[in-house]
């Protein structure tokens, strides 16, 4: 995946402004060389966000990659290799590492999840809890991380909730109204007990969404469902039970941690002017 050249714009326009006053301070024809360590353990991911940042700053950049996308690296790992005019490696630094340390943040914690289910039938979906700016590129973060995307927006799928049900009288007439809407996208109902769950099934929804039920209220839900549709579990499933949840049988289970409950990578930057 790319970033969008008006994304990345927007993103240095934010930390640039009228201009870097302190990079000024360095000759406009000084050139530098600059490494980048993760300081902790990570998957590494973002890295055609970084590349852009300095691909718009000055196409003289160059960077070496020493290691892949998407690849799991201990830490205090060098990353890259950077070289070209300093100016540009000094205004680029923060907005490149933000991106490519929240990116990878997003990719380590999808792939703890992914790893935790390991064995089972079960996948990890995302959610649309995301940073403002960063849906599709946490997404696909996530994708690196070893685990799956719902849906992106608000456009590409129906999920029919509590208020929703209400406002059309039903699960069956929300069901209905949905089908009408002539969209050919997944419909998905979230329910709160079985007997919705029925109703539901009864409504011949793609995807049933198992709102915090408990592990033998799932298994009940497999039972009966018996494989008539997708069953998605969510609500306050962490790391320490989403194995138990995803023996109950289920296909997927929607973890909005992936994306918003992030503690950026620690990486730094090092930069060595060429005298």
């Amino acid at each position: 995946m790319q970033p969008s050249t008006t994304e990345i714009a927007a993103f240095l326009a934010e930390d640039i402004g009228s201009g870097d006053l302190t990079a000024n301070l360095i000759a406009e024809d000084q050139n530098a060389n600059a490494t980048v360590v993760s300081r902790e353990a990570a998957v590494i991911c973002g890295q055609a966000w970084f590349e852009a940042v300095f691909r718009q700053l000055d196409l003289n950049v160059r960077i070496e990659w020493l290691c892949q996308e998407g690849e799991y690296l201990p830490a205090n790992s060098l990353i890259c290799r950077l070289q070209g005019p300093a100016r540009a490696l000094l205004t680029g630094e923060r907005t490149a590492l933000n991106l490519l340390q929240t990116l990878s943040a997003t990719a380590s914690v999808a792939r703890q999840y992914a790893e935790a289910v390991a064995g089972t039938a079960c996948k990890i979906l995302d959610t649309r809890k995301t940073l403002p700016g960063l849906r599709l590129a946490q997404k696909y973060a996530v994708s690196c991380g070893g685990c799956l995307n719902h849906r992106i927006g608000l456009f590409d799928a129906i999920l029919i909730k509590e208020n929703h049900i209400l406002a059309a009288g039903s699960i069956a007439e929300a069901v209905r109204r949905a089908r009408a809407c002539g969209k050919p996208v997944m419909v998905e109902v979230e329910v709160e007990n079985l007997d919705e769950l029925q109703q539901a099934l009864t409504a011949k929804a793609d995807r049933v969404m198992l709102d915090n039920f408990a592990l033998e209220t799932l298994r009940e839900a497999v039972a009966i469902n018996q494989g008539q549709v997708e069953l998605e579990a969510s609500g306050n499933i962490t790391l320490e039970t989403i194995r138990s949840v995803a023996e109950t049988g289920v296909d997927y289970i929607s973890i909005g941690a992936l994306t918003k409950h992030l503690q950026a990578v620690d990486l730094s930057m090092r930069i060595d002017l060429q005298l």
